[in-house]
């Protein structure tokens, strides 16, 4: 089954938000609907293994581990209709118009998963891009693990402390790094005022 028209659909969030779920849902329909899919993901994230998709709560699907993006265009099969590339932060900006070219040159539907807020809380990499150029667009909480109401950021902890903001931005984890806070309870030590 082809798409009329390709189109870009952005799954983003804070840690344990349900991102990568909600990214296999969608391919799990698009391969019920018998459209031929391809998962992508940074080759740099290997919490799991290499060569699969996993959600915290156990899901998984195969998917291809990839160094950048222009590899999408490189390996991407003849018949692909869907396009599912998960934690899309991790990528540079290339990403951005790889998406739109698979969209708007090959009509296919790319699905995009990724963190829209770094641990410090500022924008993500190619993440605003991303969303800009979606067609849809969703944003998923987490609940703080502080006060329960919803979470919209990622608290790295260092020995069980908030990270500070000189940390380097990229730290692969997860539970063991990572947890849920919402506005008021995320800290990030000298933070810039």
């Amino acid at each position: 089954m082809k798409h009329q028209r390709g189109r870009v659909e952005v799954i983003c969030g804070s840690m344990f938000s349900g991102k990568s779920e909600e990214l296999l849902r969608r391919v799990r329909r698009a391969e019920i609907a018998r459209q031929t899919v391809q998962i992508f993901k940074p080759s740099l994230d290997n919490r799991y293994g290499v060569s699969s998709v996993n959600s915290h709560d156990g899901r998984a699907a195969e998917a291809v581990a990839i160094e950048t993006p222009q590899d999408i265009l490189k390996l991407l099969e003849d018949g692909t209709t869907v396009v599912a590339i998960d934690e899309a932060q991790f990528f540079d900006d290339s990403i951005v118009d790889i998406c739109r070219r698979l969209a708007d040159e090959r009509g296919i539907r790319v699905i995009v998963a990724g963190l829209d807020l770094d641990f410090r809380g500022e924008p993500f990499g190619p993440m605003p891009a991303l969303m800009a150029e979606a067609e849809q667009l969703d944003k998923l909480h987490a609940i703080c693990v502080v006060c329960g109401d919803e979470a919209s950021r990622s608290q790295r902890l260092i020995n069980g402390k908030p990270a500070s903001y000189d940390d380097p931005i990229i730290l692969i984890g997860a539970q063991e790094s990572y947890e849920a806070r919402c506005r008021h309870c995320h800290e990030v030590p000298g933070r810039p005022d």
